[in-house]
């Protein structure tokens, strides 16, 4: 573990970069091979608009980086923060709580905040309304996302106390897990039934992506299965049922176009309750 956090405390962007691309990559391949769902898409055409948004979450967030330093030094300079109130532990139980408190606070937390409070809502459309989601669709978020995930991970670093170590090695972590759990792969049902008791699976996060309540507004998990089965937002939909998209905004092809997305977190709709959709 002290090998991890000490390559990780300065893990060089070209390597980040590598991690990112290395997993599209790899899980790009893997839903050819063995898809999910077998319907024809044009795949390089519909990655367009997602990659865009990838680069998009890459410009805002590398640049905003030295604020997670920053922030890390000072909370373990202080003292401050639930890891250093903790009694001292050993370096493993150390990681491994860490990345567990920053998946709470930094993902779980803001991804049901974000379901629930309309304006944050509008923005996030932009990731729900893709109609093929695919291991591209993992990074498909709006820029003002971007920047409202951010500042939920910062606030995180001041409860939880993170090094810098633990804040690169989640972002690591998270970014092949949403490319594997958003990926079109078929795995056998009992495998996926496995994983998902520890780490969103793909079959339990494709609910998630059903386009009506109230499966929309259910497994919010980014890593760890364990927040939804806690707290009681973790659904079971068979994947015969699951239609992508959003009902709010249902047109493929302006939900397909990069201006169109940018400009969606401010249209107008009438979001439908679960008893509208009964």
């Amino acid at each position: 573990m002290e090998a991890i956090l000490n390559y990780f405390e300065t893990i060089p962007s070209l390597h980040r970069g590598i991690i990112i691309v290395g997993g599209l990559t790899f899980f790009w391949i893997i839903e050819g091979i063995v898809p999910l769902f077998g319907i024809k898409y044009k795949k390089w055409k519909h990655a367009i608009p997602n990659i865009f948004f990838t680069i998009t979450t890459i410009l805002v967030n590398l640049p905003l980086a030295f604020l997670f330093l920053k922030s890390s030094d000072w909370v373990v300079a202080n003292n401050f923060g639930i890891l250093n109130w903790l009694p001292e532990m050993p370096l493993w139980l150390y990681g491994i709580l860490g990345i567990f408190l920053i998946d709470f606070i930094g993902a779980y937390l803001p991804h049901l905040i974000e379901h629930k409070v309309k304006p944050l809502w509008m923005v996030h459309l932009v990731h729900h309304s893709d109609h093929h989601v695919d291991t591209t669709t993992a990074n498909r978020h709006h820029p003002l996302e971007s920047v409202i995930r951010y500042v939920f991970t910062l606030m995180g670093i001041f409860i939880i106390g993170t090094p810098i170590a633990l804040v690169f090695l989640y972002q690591s972590l998270s970014v092949i897990a949403t490319q594997f759990n958003h990926a079109n792969i078929k795995l056998p049902k009992r495998v996926d039934n496995i994983l998902s008791y520890i780490i969103v699976s793909p079959n339990m996060h494709k609910v998630h992506h059903h386009y009506k309540l109230p499966y929309t507004d259910s497994n919010y998990g980014n890593i760890f299965s364990v927040w939804d089965r806690l707290l009681g937002t973790y659904m079971k939909l068979d994947t015969d049922k699951i239609v992508y998209g959003v009902d709010v905004f249902p047109d493929e092809k302006e939900n397909s176009n990069i201006k169109d997305l940018l400009i969606q977190p401010f249209q107008k709709y009438r979001k439908p309750t679960s008893s509208e959709e009964a």
